[in-house]
């Protein structure tokens, strides 16, 4: 209790610390003076490397290839050289295993000549390639424990980087993951792989079109991350944030968020110190951050950047994350990632704005191809690539469900923060509208007449706020791009990304097979693409929905339509074995069957690991803080009403809170008895996922909202000075 008491002294009596950023210095330095100073990319090197080696860098870059090793000696020296004048002393093979967080093994440039004198060496094997071991990462059965070898390999259209921490500085290279045989073990391999399919499947659509010229087409993302603030001392007080990142008790406070006076507000000082320490250090790395405000919830916070290329936004977000956690602890904050670490009240998820658009030599540079032009033949273009986009999410419903599921966004899908999960797609009334005309045939049969028609000068407006925007639908058109809205808080991007371009290139092949059929029997390109676009736009009406994605009606809807409600990850999970998925990439060779299997296994373990921690957590919790401070406190109700009795009181209320609380506690007690039944079981279970997966949904977590029901009821019985966690009312609302 005194631990409880001190931390709420000491959290009253803290003051925010002034960032140490140029901005906040008097005649301070704009942004754009240091962005990207940590970072060795395309325009650094185009100032250190020789012409010829930086034209092979570039193109190499430019076309998603790999580097020429012939030029890579040249690389390294120059990036060594940048590096060590920045106080660099340490390099090392920067990647994302499939633990969602990234990796790294530092390595000195240290070493010593032939004459055994020391010097500073960085070869271009060593920039190239890597050996960490891999047998201590999640491999989903694709490695034996024994089988340690592992191999890291750059990807050089990713810049390296330095990372600084504790007054140190480490280079770091974005790299890939892969194993002995080359079998992916990492998020980013399948990432770039899907890329590389879906923009050869794009650009041969392009070339059917007419539209020649382009070298690649490439997806840009925005990935919006949301997350909590809360006070260090707090957090170290819940050993439940602790080991799981959300609270497995803890009862609602009289004011949440219902007043919506969070949403926006004014920042408060000590969490603007933090996250303008935070953008520093992102901008020093090149990430760039545009947004930052209040979100919902009170302590929720957001930041969003500008828009990138996908491979590259993947990288940026996990440093956000990273850099969040790490610039938070300076302030005496804890940066909370999960999904919903407080109940009651919004959750966090993470947006991934998606587009696709071409990189060429020629007018097309640039193009988004999810953004309305100004020709009929672009706008049809526009809308064969839009069909593209339906069909893919409709065939694959299941699959980018799949993407999502983990045991946190569990928690905070089909809430009043986020979509259901339940896929579905929002266009907005005026594109809505269009769609239906073209499949009602109110247009007319030929591409051109239907274009000018439909009003092809006011097509362009699509991509302005024209319309209202749905937030709760999962996957949302809100103008050039579609938002993935159901990604989770904590998620790295790279898998739910990498299969979104799966089912969108499958959905352009398929596209590709129809308007060749087409051409055969149609006069013109356009009137061909007219054809096939209008029985796609049917065939997919199911997945389009406009109305309220929390109503018990659209749930309902959606079954009659057809689309799959999987509210539980492991259900979900189980679309990653699907026939069709298996189909899909046999097909496309984003994924091996034995890599698309290890997928499986390493989120559904996983999975279960996280609920078995958490329910571990709670029974701790309630065994050694909850029914130690309800005993003791117990014991002062009853000595009161023993003491009212004895003294011949004729009301003792005592003593009816004694035997309320005293019913509390015995029921807790059996509960928490069910929960350990529960725990039993479900490690039994350890070799059998999916039955272990099926208790631990249904009977394991029954049992921890059994336990929590008659927890929170006790907090809220028992005197203030007893109860030894950090309330909510003091976590998210801090004085």
């Amino acid at each position: 209790m005194n631990a409880r008491a001190a931390a709420l002294r000491a959290i009253a009596s803290r003051v925010a610390s002034a960032p140490d950023i140029p901005s906040t210095k008097e005649g301070g330095e704009p942004i754009s003076h240091y962005f990207g100073s940590l970072t060795f990319g395309a325009r650094q090197m185009r100032d250190k490397l020789p012409k010829e080696v930086f034209a092979k860098l570039h193109s190499a870059i430019r076309h998603g290839k790999k580097l020429d090793s012939e030029i890579a000696p040249t690389v390294a020296q120059v990036i060594k050289e940048w590096a060590l004048s920045h106080g660099v002393t340490h390099f090392c093979h920067w990647f994302q295993p499939q633990t969602g967080l990234t990796a790294e093994k530092h390595d000195a440039f240290f070493t010593f000549d032939e004459n055994k004198l020391p010097m500073e060496s960085f070869t271009g094997e060593q920039l190239i390639q890597s050996e960490p071991d891999a047998s201590s990462f999640p491999s989903g059965g694709l490695r034996a424990t024994w089988e340690a070898r592992g191999y890291t390999a750059w990807n050089p259209a990713s810049p390296v980087f330095i990372m600084e921490s504790a007054g140190t500085r480490t280079l770091c290279i974005p790299s890939v993951f892969i194993g002995y045989n080359g079998e992916a073990l990492d998020e980013v391999t399948p990432l770039l792989r899907s890329s590389d399919v879906l923009s050869d499947k794009a650009m041969e659509l392009l070339e059917l079109l007419g539209d020649r010229g382009a070298m690649r087409v490439y997806t840009t993302m925005g990935a919006e991350q949301e997350y909590f603030l809360i006070d260090r001392g707090h957090f170290a007080m819940r050993p439940d944030l602790v080991m799981g990142g959300r609270t497995l008790i803890g009862a609602p406070p009289p004011r949440g968020q219902q007043l919506e006076d969070h949403y926006f507000g004014g920042i408060p000082e000590r969490v603007q110190a933090c996250i303008a320490e935070v953008e520093y250090e992102l901008y020093r790395l090149g990430v760039p951050i545009v947004t930052r405000h209040n979100e919902v919830a009170p302590c929720q916070f957001e930041m969003a950047p500008v828009f990138e290329e996908t491979d590259i936004a993947t990288d940026h977000n996990q440093l956000v994350m990273a850099v969040l956690r790490k610039v938070a602890l300076r302030h005496g904050l804890v940066a909370l990632l999960h999904e919903k670490p407080f109940a009651g009240i919004n959750g966090s998820g993470k947006h991934c704005n998606w587009s696709m658009s071409i990189a060429s030599d020629n007018e097309l540079d640039g193009v988004n191809l999810l953004k309305p032009g100004k020709t009929p033949h672009q706008n049809l273009r526009f809308l064969l690539f839009l069909a593209a986009v339906l069909k893919g999410v409709y065939k694959h419903q299941g699959l980018l469900r799949a993407g999502i599921a983990t045991s946190g966004n569990e928690h905070r899908l089909g809430a009043n923060e986020a979509p259901p999960a339940i896929i579905s797609v929002f266009l907005g009334a005026m594109l809505t509208n269009m769609i239906d005309d073209i499949i009602a045939g109110r247009t007319g049969a030929g591409g051109d007449a239907a274009m000018i028609k439909l009003g092809v000068a006011k097509l362009p407006e699509i991509a302005q706020d024209n319309t209202d925007r749905n937030r709760t639908s999962p996957f949302a058109f809100t103008g050039a791009k579609f938002e993935f809205r159901a990604v989770g808080s904590s998620q790295s991007i790279a898998f739910p990304v990498m299969l979104l371009n799966a089912v969108v290139a499958e959905a352009i092949a398929e596209l590709i097979e129809e308007l060749k059929d087409e051409l055969k029997k149609t006069k013109t390109i356009d009137d061909a693409v007219f054809k096939v676009v209008r029985i796609a736009f049917k065939a997919t009406t199911a997945i389009r929905f406009e109305g309220n994605g929390y109503s018990a009606e659209w749930v309902k809807e959606a079954k009659k339509r057809g689309l799959l409600n999987l509210r539980r990850s492991p259900e979900a999970l189980e679309q990653l074995n699907a026939p069709a998925s298996k189909k899909l990439f046999a097909a496309l060779g984003i994924l091996s069957p034995v890599e698309l299997e290890s997928r499986y296994h390493v989120r559904i373990e996983r999975y279960l690991k996280d609920m078995l921690i958490e329910m571990h957590t709670m029974r701790e919790m309630v065994d050694t803080m909850v029914l130690p401070a309800a005993l003791t406190y117990l014991g002062v109700v009853a000595d009161a009403a023993q003491k009212s009795k004895a003294a011949g009181l004729k009301a003792n209320p005592a003593a009816a809170a004694a035997a309320a609380l005293a019913k509390l506690v015995t029921d807790l007690q059996k509960r928490t008895a069910a929960l350990h039944a529960a725990i039993e079981k479900a490690e039994a279970l350890h070799d059998a996922p999916a039955k272990c997966a099926q208790l631990l949904t249904s009977t394991g977590a029954d049992a921890m909202a059994a336990v929590r029901e008659v927890s929170d009821a006790i907090e809220l019985t028992i005197g203030n000075e007893y109860w030894p966690l950090p309330r909510y009312r003091e976590m998210v609302f801090p004085v």
